[in-house]
C-alpha cells in the first residue's frame, strides 16, 4: 500500500528521524497484519483474463497464504449493470476502462480508476482448419468453407466492438455478417472455435497465447490501428468490506511482477 509523504520541519534529527522511522515501521506491520487475519476477496473480470488473473491470483495467495480470492469470469458489459444493483463484488477488472470510469461517476467506487493493461484481438482457427492464416488474413473470412463466425456480442462485451470495427475497417463486415455467431463474452467466443461450432473466430490474443490454446490453433494479429485501443481498467468497489486486501491485489497486478505475467499473456502496457 502506498504511503503519502508529508513535509516535515525536522528540528533534531536523531530524536525526530527515530520516531518517525519508527511511526513508518509500525504502519507497515498494521498493513501486514490486515491481510494475516483470514480474508476472502471476491473479483469480477472480464473474461480475456481468465488464464492470466488465474496465474496472478495464485501468486498473490501463496505470498499471502491468509487471503482467499474467488474471480467471476464474464461481460464487462453485464458486470456493469450488476454493479448498478448492488452486485457484492470487490474489485472489478474491466475490458474497458469506460465502465468502471461510469461507475466511479455514479459513486460506486474507492480511490481512483486504474488502467492496467491494453488488449489486442486475433483470428483463431483450429491447428486442423485448412485456413491459410497467415496468408490471407483478413481476407481468410471471405472463404466458401468459413459458414460461422465467431465474435464477442459487441452490445456488451468490448472484445466483440473490437472485433465488428476491425471487420468494418478492414472491408469485410458486409460480407460476412451474415455469418456471424455471438458468445456472451470472450471467453465463451473462443469455446465456439475450440469445439467446432464455428469454423474460425476472433479472440482476444491472451487467450490465443495461453497453454491451452496455443497447443490447439494458430492465430493471426489483426493489426492494432483497425480498431479503437482496448484500453482495460479496474476499480475497487465501494460495495467491498475488504478494501485493504483489494487495495494490496490491485497493487500486485499493477506492479513489476504483474505487468511482466500480464505481458506474457499478450497485453501492452497502458498507453503502448
Amino acid at each position: 500500500m502506498a504511503i503519502r509523504n508529508h513535509r516535515v520541519r525536522i528540528l533534531n534529527w536523531p530524536a525526530f528521524g527515530g520516531l518517525i522511522l519508527a511511526s513508518f515501521r509500525l504502519f507497515a506491520a498494521g498493513q501486514e497484519a490486515k491481510l494475516s487475519a483470514r480474508t476472502e476477496l471476491s473479483i469480477a473480470a472480464a473474461a480475456d483474463l481468465r488464464f492470466a488473473l488465474d496465474d496472478l491470483v495464485k501468486q498473490f495467495e501463496q505470498k499471502n497464504p491468509a487471503v482467499k480470492i474467488n474471480v467471476t469470469y464474464g461481460s464487462s458489459g453485464n458486470f456493469f449493470a450488476q454493479f448498478q444493483n448492488g452486485a457484492p463484488f470487490d474489485l472489478f477488472f474491466s475490458a474497458d476502462v469506460a465502465y468502471p470510469r461510469k461507475l466511479a461517476e455514479k459513486g460506486l467506487g474507492v480511490d481512483d480508476v486504474f488502467l492496467y493493461a491494453t488488449g489486442r484481438i486475433v483470428l483463431w482457427a483450429p491447428k486442423n482448419s485448412p485456413l491459410d492464416l497467415d496468408k490471407l488474413g483478413i481476407k481468410v473470412l471471405l472463404e466458401p468453407s468459413v459458414h460461422k463466425i465467431a465474435v464477442a456480442n459487441p452490445e456488451h462485451a468490448p472484445y466483440g466492438r473490437a472485433a465488428v470495427a476491425a471487420l468494418k475497417a478492414l472491408d469485410v463486415y458486409d460480407q460476412v455478417a451474415s455469418r456471424l455467431v455471438y458468445g456472451e463474452n470472450i471467453a465463451q467466443t473462443a469455446q465456439f472455435v475450440q469445439s467446432g461450432a464455428a469454423d474460425v473466430g476472433i479472440v482476444a490474443l491472451s487467450l490465443a497465447v495461453s497453454p491451452q490454446m496455443r497447443a490447439a490453433g494458430r492465430f493471426w494479429q489483426v493489426p492494432p490501428d483497425a480498431y479503437p485501443p482496448l484500453e482495460q481498467g479496474g476499480m475497487i468497489l465501494k460495495s467491498s468490506k475488504q478494501v485493504d486486501t483489494a487495495r494490496a491485489f490491485r497493487d500486485f497486478v499493477l506492479g513489476d511482477n504483474g505487468r511482466k505475467l500480464l505481458d506474457q499473456y499478450g497485453f501492452s502496457l497502458p498507453g503502448k
